[in-house]
């Protein structure tokens, strides 16, 4: 149980922290802006906003810049966030191989390699995973001024609270503390969350959502996946794991899905269960331009943009049933916007109208009416959705405590 002291010390870290992320938003969102405008919008005192300024100032996060056009009395003083003194370590990590990106701290990609990892077991791949780290970092380092962070995103199931990954497809995992490993071997701040759930995150930061306040993403992958954005913030539930919209059965005549249901939408609408269907139809003697044994879901995408008749019934049979799940989701979350990922996209044209007219039949007419469907904006950046991570940890404060360097006893 804590102590009285001890509630009070965390009162006090706790608003210090919403003071300063408060300050920091309002620069990096809307600057370039004066004291006198964060005051006002913040509703915190001018003293407040003058001394954290002033430590940010210090530490280089932000800058002043010209004057502003005076409205009468004395000139003021405009500030932006400052963001090329600051870098990160971005990971994706995926089911065979790892994307490692250098992102500024205005999401400016200065550098990304892939690397192939071995996935025996955890240790194992903890260990490479330092590696590939160790030798991008060294890579890099003409580049780098000041590394903040690490960040880390992956297929499975993170438990938020204790930062320890309970869950991932493809190997087995046991209460996996890769945040804190990481963290510790390499004396930095490291973050890790959910592939899908951090891509929302980044579509809100840096992409198709910006502009909303509530929207969902899905993934089209080797699995199908979905973040939810509710109130500009990652909807995680109190138990840290939600959107898998790709277990939602479709058709309870189909086939048998890993989760041990039948007919989920991950059968019918990932990568490999498109490219299966197709592979089945070739063999069945349906005409087509596709190489059976190139028959990706890229081939299939650019052979429907060519008008190939099988390429493009493969494409509208995986939105019909997309346009199904989506329809369930409108009419739970009713969402501003809905965006759509993954590699079938190259192929929009002829996915999105099919997705549109299944919605119009299955989704309540006043939510459905005028939703808009996008592509995803970031689709060719394969880490910005950790990179979100450390973004979401500058704005909420906690990273950026980290580097005024706050101490809960100051």
């Amino acid at each position: 149980m804590l102590t009285s002291t001890q509630k009070v010390i965390g009162n006090i870290d706790l608003v210090k922290q919403l003071n300063s992320a408060a300050v920091y938003y309002l620069i990096d969102q809307q600057g370039p802006i004066s004291r006198t405008q964060i005051t006002e919008a913040s509703q915190l005192a001018p003293a407040s906003v003058t001394k954290i300024t002033r430590q940010m100032l210090d530490r280089g996060l932000i800058r002043e810049v010209e004057q502003q056009a005076s409205t009468g009395g004395r000139r003021a003083i405009s500030i932006v966030s400052e963001n090329k003194a600051f870098h990160s370590v971005a990971i994706r990590l995926g089911r065979n191989k790892a994307t490692l990106a250098l992102y500024d701290l205005g999401a400016k990609l200065l550098s990304e390699l892939t690397y192939e990892l071995p996935q025996s077991n955890q240790q194992q791949l903890e260990s490479e995973l330092i590696k590939c780290i160790t030798e991008f970092i060294s890579l890099n380092q003409y580049k780098i001024k000041e590394l903040i962070a690490i960040s880390i995103v992956l297929p499975g199931l993170v438990d938020p609270i204790n930062d320890i990954i309970k869950y991932m497809p493809h190997i087995n995992v046991t209460n996996w503390a890769l945040r804190k490993n990481i963290e510790d071997h390499f004396n930095i701040s490291c973050f890790i969350g959910h592939d899908n759930r951090c891509l929302a995150l980044a579509e809100h930061y840096f992409g198709a959502t910006h502009d909303c306040h509530d929207s969902l993403l899905i993934r089209i992958d080797r699995g199908i996946g979905a973040g939810i954005i509710l109130n500009g913030k990652v909807f995680t539930g109190k138990r840290g794991n939600v959107g898998e919209i790709g277990h939602i059965q479709v058709d309870p005549l189909g086939e048998r899905c890993h989760c041990g249901n039948f007919g989920c939408l991950e059968t019918i609408l990932s990568n490999t269960a498109i490219e299966k269907r197709g592979r089945l139809l070739l063999t069945q003697g349906y005409s087509s331009q596709i190489n059976p044994e190139l028959c990706t879901i890229e081939h299939i995408c650019l052979a429907a943009n060519n008008a190939d008749q099988l390429a493009i019934e493969l494409i509208q049979h995986a939105g019909r049933y997309l346009g199904k799940a989506i329809a369930i989701a409108i009419n739970m979350l009713n969402p501003e916007k809905i965006v759509i990922a993954g590699e079938i996209m190259v192929a929009k044209h002829i996915l999105l109208p099919v997705v549109r007219a299944t919605i119009a039949q299955q989704a309540l007419k006043n939510f459905s009416d005028n939703i808009p469907i996008e592509p995803s904006q970031l689709n060719h950046l394969s880490a910005i959705s950790a990179f979100s991570l450390v973004k979401c940890s500058m704005l909420d404060g906690i990273l950026l405590l980290r580097l005024l360097g706050e101490n809960s006893n100051e």
